[in-house]
């Protein structure tokens, strides 16, 4: 959703009126022109302020008119992959009638795919939310935005069809506040800054991502970062996203020449900084098997809550792998040797 492609979740339409189009409500407007909208996921959207007329939202007994400019936001359908309910252990931050918000731990995968039937966050959702919507089959109820399997952190869950359409609407209209931490490999020369370029599916290898800087593939994507410490041969940065592309933290700081420690798909994984005593080449590879993983957490989460309007901040703690590795790095640069380092 980071990383998530929150846009891959969300569909977004736009419909325009013909210059004869007789009067009609606008549901029946759009079943009509939405053949794979489901009725109760356009009288949902309507009732969530996520269908538009001419940028004005508008009330279910609207009549369209000719020329009308209709914008509708409804979470999308893929092809059903019936989850089944598993009792999954959930670290859960704060639960109501309407939402969710757990702390995801890495290694869990978000929702059933191709290799991945079993075992997911939704299985786990299924057993303990027994009322969760299913939106028609779909393998991602409840699915607001999504984390890579191997990320750690933050994300809300919708509990109710209402609730899932208001909180899309946040995550795509970018009104959601969340902080990522990240270790990367080297020294940034700025202290803060902003990463742009568009994503999209890496021509060599498909189950990866790359940078289009030209803007001639992919989708915009824009990553801010700010250091909060440096080690030298690494160093800690907290991110935001104005856009959650696939990957987009880690694909964003690889072309920069800062891939994400331990990173195993974008090369974060192998001595790409420091020096060539033997030592040292040790501590580094005794981190990689304490983290075994992008060093990347969710720390942060804020939005306004689907009934109340309330807003609604979580933090969390630092999973105990990555705050060891990063505890760890501390260490050997203030323990170092200077004539080995």
């Amino acid at each position: 959703m980071e990383e998530n492609e929150e846009q891959d979740l969300i569909v977004n339409h736009t419909v325009v009126a013909d210059v004869g189009q007789s009067l009609i409500r606008i549901d029946k407007f759009l079943n009509d022109r939405l053949p794979n909208a489901s009725r109760n996921k356009i009288q949902e959207a309507l009732k969530s302020g996520n269908i538009k007329v001419n940028d004005e939202v508008v009330k279910p007994n609207y009549k369209i008119r000719p020329r009308d400019v209709v914008t509708v936001i409804i979470p999308a359908d893929k092809e059903p992959m019936k989850a089944e309910p598993e009792d999954i252990p959930l670290d859960v931050l704060f639960e109501d009638d309407e939402l969710m918000v757990i702390n995801k731990p890495a290694g869990l995968v978000v929702h059933p795919g191709v290799g991945n039937r079993s075992g997911t966050l939704v299985n786990g959702l299924l057993h303990h939310i027994k009322n969760l919507p299913e939106k028609n089959g779909s393998d991602r109820p409840g699915i607001v935005h999504r984390l890579d399997k191997l990320t750690s952190g933050l994300m809300v869950i919708g509990k109710t069809e209402q609730a899932l359409n208001k909180l899309a609407a946040q995550f795509f209209h970018r009104t959601t506040d969340r902080q990522y931490i990240a270790l990367v490999w080297g020294d940034l020369e700025e202290d803060e800054g902003t990463i742009e370029g568009n994503i999209g599916r890496s021509l060599k290898n498909r189950k990866l991502m790359s940078v289009f800087p030209e803007g001639d593939f992919g989708k915009p994507a824009i990553t801010h970062y700010k250091v909060l410490e440096r080690f030298g041969y690494v160093s800690v940065v907290s991110c935001k996203l104005e856009t959650g592309r696939t990957h987009q933290i880690r694909v964003h700081f690889k072309h920069i020449g800062h891939p994400l420690f331990a990173d195993p798909d974008y090369g974060g994984d192998k001595v790409l900084k420091g020096t060539v005593f033997k030592k040292y080449k040790q501590f580094v590879m005794n981190c990689f098997e304490m983290l075994n993983r992008q060093a990347l957490h969710a720390k942060t989460l804020a939005f306004d809550h689907p009934n109340t309007g309330k807003r609604m901040s979580f933090d969390s703690e630092l999973p105990e792998d990555l705050q060891s590795v990063i505890d760890k790095w501390r260490s050997y640069i203030a323990n170092r040797n200077p004539n080995e380092a």
